[in-house]
């Protein structure tokens, strides 16, 4: 009716077909498109499982304690539609180049119990086995390392062959200036080479596992 309104000759029709209904807060929507058509895309996550590696409980159970004023039982479901719906990532033509440095210790916080924090780590031994994914872990007996100062995403996008997006409490920001995102992209190269191998990792992943 809008179109015929405005005489668009089909151009809010158009749109229409691309608009995609968003639950994600206002800050992080242009990341999410961002990360949508990444042609790589890397993290260094030093709390949680990252997002796009996360399960359905797993993500049930940030969204069900990590919020604040609590989000009611629909909001809940909505959110972790919403972050699993980011997954389709890793199947996406052509196949974008994925990789991921954990710190050990967002792998053993038990975060909806037991059951399923062992569920969401079969999961990432999973995404680990893809061909376009790497997975690193930063065990606990590492002093130091590069990442200290916190996570951070790093993308390659055709607008940006180097974008870094920080996130925080309540916000985010994109890099996208040199030095500033080269220094990021040197950082993470560092943290690659002071991890365990994607083999050591996935071992300690299933070692993890079978302890629960």
């Amino acid at each position: 009716m809008a179109d015929d309104a405005t005489s668009a000759q089909g151009a809010l029709l158009a749109v229409a077909k691309e608009l995609r209904i968003g639950h994600l807060p206002q800050w992080t929507e242009e990341y999410a498109e961002r990360e949508r058509t990444a042609s790589a895309l890397h993290t260094y996550a030093n709390h949680v499982i990252p997002g796009l590696l996360q399960t359905g409980a797993y993500a049930r159970a940030i969204f069900d304690c990590n919020y604040c004023p609590p989000l009611d039982d629909e909001e809940i479901e909505v959110q972790v539609s919403t972050r699993l719906m980011r997954q389709e990532l890793f199947s996406r033509k052509p196949l974008p180049v994925v990789g991921f440095v954990l710190e050990q210790s967002a792998l053993t916080r038990p975060l909806g119990g037991d059951q399923v924090l062992k569920e969401q780590l079969f999961h990432v031994i999973e995404m680990g086995r893809l061909r376009n994914v790497q997975i690193q872990v930063m065990p606990h007996r590492r002093m130091a390392h590069a990442g200290l100062a916190g996570p951070m995403i790093l993308l390659e996008t055709a607008e940006y062959p180097q974008l870094a997006y920080v996130e925080g409490q309540g916000g985010g920001y994109f890099v996208s200036e040199q030095p500033a995102v080269g220094h990021l992209f040197g950082k993470y190269g560092i943290l690659r080479a002071q991890a365990l191998t994607p083999e050591e990792s996935a071992k300690l992943v299933e070692e993890v596992t079978q302890s629960l």
